[in-house]
């Protein structure tokens, strides 16, 4: 595309172009990048200190005896330099220079095609070029087909399908960092393989993602290599080559379904106190990955619907059932999700789905719970840190527990002065409680201390209001509500914006 800029239209200047070749086979230029290669006076292409350039190498048959050649030969390949500004520094001297070298030919009016392996934008070195000389020449940049896209298909297996989501990495990212993104997408790619392998290959496996991985190196070029990832020698993996996490649809609808005892579970996952913001990478991605889904209404509602998964929704008040359902789906060899909101650990359904798995027959299901985002968690931090110290976390249900517990624990934790995170404070047929519990908690706090009222964090009605303990209104207060009742120590300030925050400090005054 063009560059509008002011010396566009000026014929003294000549016209610079990113060209892109594609992954390797000179069948896959496109005809204008040919186009643009035959009408340019300078052909310019980046390769390291051996001379040697890939890009070079892929438009060989289109340079003529009368192109110049700039060759743009990279002062260094690894980070493993003596210059003052390190390897970026050795770096940015570099683009520099090669700028003013082709900015050189324009000002000569000359056309200067930056040829580039694959697609100029996509991780190309022409963007360097481009970022230092597009808007002071006319520029345009011809697309090329990426390696990603030669990969898939030199691999025959789609990339994505319906509404999965394609993540496209660099193998530098730290491995932890990769291990999340892997964990967290439907299907990726991973590029600049080479000496970062090992890690990337460590990635796959902590995120659950290897068997699926496959492995291309120089797609559609001499030398091309496919097969599974898994299998790949460490040693042999050179730069241009890319790891393929393909599409989980098509892959399912490919491969025989594994016998029963290898693969069947039961995964218990927080889905957080809203929507899809608020899971972890893991969540996601075991969430992906189930057959099925099986959940109360609400929460099941938050996960995207997916081609092929099943999904079996239930009533809030039927835990130790959804349980069995889940432990039993999973014992004939469906990997199952159990959906929960919040932490599944906190008033959720991961002790449901222990209870039940601790008897038999179910004693053999593999059982794992992945955290969420915590209610308290999300409220505290909209209010700004008022669990900043010591807290209890406290539900204030009788469905499950006597009224007289909940009270005895509410004055132990208030006599205490722990700040505290409590639950279920009321529902259509709980309406009581609420102010039962303030009144409990007047015994040992001061009737100032702050109260939070978070109704709905991070969703469409989202509200948070700060109330005095002692005007704390149960008609306020519902299911979708939690509330945090302050310490002794617990501040409440208004800031120079018009914001309030709530914090407790996390030094406690000595006695």
């Amino acid at each position: 595309m063009d560059q509008p800029t002011a010396q566009s239209s000026e014929r003294s200047t000549g016209r610079l172009y990113g060209v892109g070749l594609g992954p390797g086979d000179p069948s896959l230029m496109t005809v204008r990048a040919v186009e643009v290669i035959a009408q340019a006076d300078v052909v310019a292409f980046h390769s390291a200190r051996h001379g040697r350039s890939i890009a070079r190498s892929i438009a060989a048959q289109h340079i003529r005896p009368d192109h110049i050649e700039e060759a743009l030969v990279y002062p260094v390949t690894t980070e493993t330099t003596d210059h003052p500004g390190g390897y970026r520094g050795a770096l940015d001297e570099f683009y520099e220079a090669a700028a003013a070298r082709l900015a050189a030919h324009l000002d000569a009016g000359r056309t200067v095609a930056v040829i580039s392996e694959g697609d100029p934008f996509f991780y190309g070195s022409y963007q360097h070029m481009h970022k230092r000389l597009a808007h002071r020449y006319p520029t345009e940049v011809i697309p090329g087909v990426t390696s990603i896209s030669a990969a898939a298909a030199r691999l025959g297996t789609p990339l994505t399908e319906a509404d999965e989501v394609l993540t496209v990495l660099p193998g530098t990212l730290p491995e932890e960092e990769l291990t999340a993104r892997l964990s967290a997408t439907d299907s990726a790619v991973v590029m600049k393989l080479g000496r970062t392998f090992p890690g990337v290959r460590r990635a796959l496996e902590r995120s659950g993602r290897l068997p699926e991985a496959r492995y291309v190196e120089r797609a559609t070029m001499a030398g091309e290599r496919t097969g599974a990832l898994s299998d790949v020698d460490a040693d042999a993996v050179p730069y241009f080559s890319v790891a393929v996490v393909p599409s989980r649809i098509a892959t399912a609808a490919a491969e025989p379904e594994p016998a029963a005892a290898d693969r069947g579970e039961v995964v218990v996952v927080g889905t957080g106190p809203a929507g899809p913001r608020w899971l972890t990478p893991e969540s996601r991605g075991a969430l992906a990955a189930a057959d099925d889904l099986v959940g109360y209404t609400t929460y099941l509602d938050r996960v995207p619907v997916r081609p092929g998964q099943r999904r079996h929704p239930s009533d809030n008040k039927v835990e130790s059932e959804r349980a069995e359902f889940a432990l039993d789906l999973a014992r004939r060899g469906r990997r199952v999700a159990v959906v929960s909101g919040g932490d599944p650990g906190i008033f959720a359904m991961a002790t449901a789905v222990l209870e039940v798995a601790s008897e038999e027959p179910y004693r053999s299901v593999p059982v794992r719970v992945l955290p969420g985002v915590t209610a308290a968690n999300a409220a505290a931090a909209r209010a700004g840190a008022p669990l900043g110290h010591d807290y209890a976390v406290i539900s204030l249900s009788d469905r499950l527990k006597p009224w007289e517990v909940i009270a005895e624990r509410l004055r132990a934790a208030s006599s205490a002065d722990l700040a505290l995170a409590l639950y279920n404070p009321g529902s259509r047929s709980r309406t009581w409680q609420v102010a039962k519990a303030r009144d409990v908690l007047l015994e040992h706090r001061a009737p100032d201390t702050p109260v939070i009222l978070a109704r709905d964090v991070g969703g469409p009605e989202e509200l948070l209001r700060t109330v005095p303990l002692t005007d704390l209104d149960p008609t306020q207060v519902d299911m979708r509500t939690i509330l945090l009742v302050g310490s002794s120590q617990t501040q409440q300030v208004r800031r120079d914006d018009g914001t309030e925050v709530v914090w407790t400090p996390r030094r406690y005054p000595e006695r």
